[in-house]
């Protein structure tokens, strides 16, 4: 499914907008911990799918709060 009006992002804006080094967001979209794809070697990064990710990150250490 083609989603519309997709934000593609290089990495070093989204390193930028996480406020991480590049190096740090190469190794998490080369172990696939973060969503990323590759055109022609070059990691992009959907900005819908990173907002995502960080909605999910942020539930998820939450949810680790609430069980201790």
């Amino acid at each position: 499914m083609v989603r519309p009006h997709l934000e593609i992002m290089t990495l070093p804006e989204v390193a930028d907008y996480l406020k991480v080094a590049e190096r740090t967001l190469y190794r998490l979209a080369a172990s696939k911990q973060v969503p990323a794809f590759k055109v022609g070697g070059a990691w992009r990064f959907v900005k819908s799918d990173i907002e995502a990710w960080i909605r999910s990150q942020v539930a998820g250490k939450a949810g680790a709060k609430k069980e201790h």
